[in-house]
């Protein structure tokens, strides 16, 4: 059994998986803090659409995904989740003086992210015979770390913190409807265990968790900024929507830099 391509794995499963409930009206005058986090999810609801449906993603679930390709996604991620791990620790740094809780939580994200789901790469290095000790960042990881580093570092905290939500957000949504649609499969396809390793950590409870405890930190950090700022935050959010689905562009694709050697 194969499922077209551009089949929404959401759609496939019946039901469009929103992790919060709908949001309450916004009003740019008026916000309602505590939904802040979503205003940024809904403003970029089209582009998750997309990212739904994304040929990697499916191919995943309906096991037809290449082995070559999934193995250049694991390397490209762990490379890619170094930078995140660093970029959360430095918000943790960032508002050590000022709260001690939010700086522990924020340095409890990075050692999930360079731990636990490290430690998933790793285990499938383990299996594959193959490191990634001289592992080069691709075109669109290093766009990816390079944006979300150049925010954390010269922006504001909030700002900072939605620049990284996606990456808690979008992956547990996907997650979720991967699992349900492995679910509603069966045994009627099969697929490598490490795709199933990978569904399982991102569609399980305990990400799951994580997320919310981050979102419920972005919504935090929204009560103490502007109007222009919250503009800001929305920005950075989908902008790395839009660098989430091209990372998997890319290991769809097998990006490589150009060779630049003399002809």
């Amino acid at each position: 059994v194969k499922l077209p391509q551009q089949l929404s794995l959401a759609e496939k499963s019946d039901a469009y998986l929103h992790p919060l409930p709908p949001p309450h009206h916004y009003s740019p005058s008026k916000h309602n803090n505590q939904t802040m986090a979503q205003r940024f999810w809904d403003s970029a609801a089209h582009l998750i659409k997309v990212t739904e449906k994304h040929p990697f993603l499916v191919a995943m679930v309906d096991g037809t995904l290449d082995v070559e390709n999934f193995q250049y996604y694991v390397i490209q991620d762990a490379l890619y989740l170094t930078d995140f791990g660093d970029c959360l620790r430095r918000l943790g740094d960032n508002v050590s003086a000022i709260d001690n809780d939010a700086s522990t939580r924020l340095h409890q994200f990075a050692d999930g992210a360079e731990e636990a789901e490290k430690d998933l790469h790793r285990s499938f290095f383990k299996q594959w015979n193959i490191d990634d000790s001289n592992a080069v960042a691709m075109p669109n990881t290093l766009l990816y770390t390079s944006y979300m580093s150049r925010i954390v570092a010269t922006r504001c905290h909030a700002e900072g913190l939605a620049v990284l939500l996606p990456c808690f957000w979008v992956y547990m949504h996907v997650g979720k409807c991967m699992l349900k649609l492995r679910e509603e499969l069966g045994d009627s396809v099969k697929r490598s265990p490490q795709f199933d390793a990978w569904i399982d950590m991102y569609g399980g409870e305990e990400f799951e968790k994580e997320v919310n405890d981050y979102i419920a930190m972005v919504d935090e950090a929204a009560k103490e900024v502007d109007e222009e700022t919250l503009e800001k935050m929305e920005g950075h959010f989908i902008m790395s929507c839009k660098l989430e689905h091209m990372f998997w562009d890319q290991a769809q694709n097998l990006m490589q830099w150009p060779d630049f050697s003399e002809s």
